[in-house]
């Protein structure tokens, strides 16, 4: 396996697994806390969350995109294509799920608080903790796949595929 190859695996598997762990504790944590931050202080809350946020989960999750995206140029041996596709279209999922849905409702919530909102705000972040599981299992059954190929292949390069 090229260098290459190695990290844009390496980088996959840990953007996912950060943004997995980030997930949960906000899903279980994060985000039901919001209902005790109170009105008065709500908004300035919530804009600092924003703001604050965004510097954390930003790289992470173009990091997971952009090599999720490269890994059809740079697949390791031992990985299906059909495993990096499910993983796209898991992701590009959770994109559409965060910009259609979790910012608007946030940007809604800087407005004023609404508890009904942060009910669905917490609800419908459920799709995405599940499927950013959903990715990790993935990941980590690439780096399973990588590993078993190593042990039982030596020899294994990289498996090209021609094209998206």
């Amino acid at each position: 396996m090229n260098d290459i190859t190695r990290w844009t695996l390496l980088l996959q598997v840990a953007s996912t697994l950060a943004m997995v762990g980030l997930i949960w504790f906000v899903q279980v944590v994060h985000y039901p806390l919001l209902a005790q931050v109170g009105r008065e202080g709500f908004r300035r809350y919530e804009m600092d969350h924003q703001r604050l946020t965004t510097w954390v989960v930003a790289p992470l999750m173009l990091t997971e995109l952009v090599t999720a995206m490269l890994l059809f140029w740079w697949r390791p041996a031992g990985v299906g294509s059909m495993t990096i596709w499910c993983g796209l279209l898991l992701l590009a999922l959770i994109w559409l799920m965060t910009y259609a849905v979790q910012v608007p409702q946030h940007a809604a919530l800087v407005l004023s608080y609404d508890a009904t909102l942060q009910k669905r705000l917490v609800s419908g972040n459920w799709f995405r903790t599940v499927a950013w599981t959903a990715r990790g299992m993935l990941a980590l059954g690439m780096l399973e796949q990588v590993l078993t190929t190593v042990a039982t292949h030596p020899a294994a390069e990289l498996v090209r595929n021609g094209s998206p």
